[in-house]
């Protein structure tokens, strides 16, 4: 990808244009991270992108943005540009083309307003992006009350490279994200979740979080996490602090590869951070104080209930909506687990999210003063071994055209559920052949 982008700035100078790599990338490389993309901008006027790329997209023309497809690989080649007033808190009213000096203090931040000429090996900073990048300083171009005002999602962004590039806020950029929180309100639901995915997906994520509560965005945003602050819980099992704090623990805990020195070949995926920093999320509206102690009866479907509103609201996928609820649901399950029999501890170890239940078990674990990680290490020595000894998954009793033909219905949801639920009273031993299978089917 790198050196096909090095191709198109090599013909847009060739023709006789400015070209550079721009924002994030050259962010990046100065960091020592290698760049995912390679956005580029240039003084050639849109027609005339068009004209000299063999491959291009018009996706945002009318702003000076061309997608250009070359070697396989995407990147968005802008023309140098000046904005004119952003009513929609998003896009702006209209553009004017212009240079490069100009285009930079445009952006947001100074830190992505640097561009960089791998031709040369040139460095183009209008706005003193290194001289914070050397301070580790997230700092609005110009006037932050009006960075913001042109596009409210920058609220979020300065929380998430603060935290997710382990930077400082300079004090106007702090105080000005801090009076405007509630400008989120008026950024669509998508680019919301698309902001708090990039920072949950970071390294600093629970810290994110913290000061977005601190801020006032969490209220705007995620309310249900924000009552999760100072709800106290028992302290038979919890030194740590609140359910807030807790939840904040184990997000920062399922990353702890030290804690375990054998761990699972598990993808620390978005669905699984969501899933341990929502974890507890119903504990607010299940608290109950009886003559013993705090207690929390019914928090995990509660917290599945919860998880699952919350992320309707951000328009996540229904995949991933089904697994992060079904991961909070279970959470409590890895205990109960020990006492099971060995085959119904075979169904649950080949349900295909149960090692992601079993790291959300891990975070949480390690959230709790004291820390106990037995029944964890036992579990997952129960399920490496049995994995190890079924090898393949049971031949399969009877398929869904079978289901359809028997019971006289059409494809869709409902099959696949009886498939699953054959399945599951296969891998318990209720159902052995085919026969039994045919006989179950007839019974519903």
């Amino acid at each position: 990808m790198k050196p096909t982008s090095i191709q198109i700035i090599e013909q847009l100078k060739k023709a006789g244009h400015e070209a550079y790599w721009a924002g994030g990338c050259v962010r990046d490389m100065l960091l020592g991270t290698e760049p995912k993309d390679f956005d580029i901008v240039t003084s050639a006027k849109p027609d005339e992108i068009e004209d000299l790329l063999e491959k291009t997209i018009p996706i945002g023309k009318e702003f000076g943005v061309i997608l250009a497809i070359q070697n396989g690989h995407n990147f968005e080649v802008a023309t140098f540009r000046s904005d004119a007033g952003y009513s929609d808190g998003r896009r702006p009213d209209a553009v004017e083309f212009t240079n490069a000096k100009e285009d930079a203090h445009r952006r947001d931040f100074t830190i992505n307003a640097l561009f960089y000429d791998p031709t040369t090996d040139e460095i183009f900073d209008y706005t003193d992006g290194q001289k914070d990048m050397k301070e580790k300083l997230v700092r609005f171009i110009g006037d932050p009350e009006e960075r913001i005002k042109e596009d409210h999602l920058r609220l979020l962004r300065a929380v998430r490279f603060k935290n997710n590039f382990d930077f400082q806020y300079h004090p106007d950029t702090y105080q000005a994200v801090k009076k405007h929180a509630h400008l989120i309100t008026k950024i669509s639901k998508e680019r919301i979740r698309d902001e708090l995915s990039k920072m949950i997906m970071g390294d600093n994520a629970d810290q994110g979080f913290e000061e977005l509560l601190e801020i006032g965005l969490l209220d705007h945003i995620l309310p249900e996490a924000v009552k999760m602050k100072g709800v106290g819980q028992p302290s038979i099992y919890h030194h740590e602090g609140d359910v807030w704090d807790h939840s904040k623990l184990a997000l920062k805990n399922l990353t702890l590869e030290e804690a375990d020195p054998d761990p699972l070949p598990v993808e620390i995926s978005q669905n699984l951070r969501w899933a341990t920093f929502f974890h507890d999320i119903g504990k607010p509206e299940t608290f109950t104080y009886d003559e013993e102690r705090i207690r929390f009866d019914g928090h995990a479907e509660k917290g599945a209930e919860i998880a699952t509103s919350i992320m309707k609201r951000l328009k996540f996928p229904k995949k991933d909506i089904k697994r992060v609820a079904w991961l909070i649901e279970h959470h409590m399950m890895v205990v109960p687990l020990m006492e099971m029999s060995k085959k119904r501890q075979r169904a649950w170890f080949l349900k295909e999210g149960f090692p992601e239940l079993l790291e959300v078990y891990r975070a949480d674990a390690l959230g709790i003063d004291p820390i106990d990680l037995s029944a964890y290490h036992e579990i997952k020595r129960l399920y490496k071994h049995e994995i190890a000894e079924l090898k393949l998954m049971p031949k399969q009793l009877i398929s869904g055209d079978e289901i359809i033909k028997t019971l006289k219905i059409p494809s869709g949801k409902k099959v696949g559920t009886i498939l699953a639920d054959i399945k599951e009273k296969q891998l318990e031993g209720k159902l052995k052949t085919k026969e039994d299978a045919l006989k179950y089917l007839s019974s519903l």
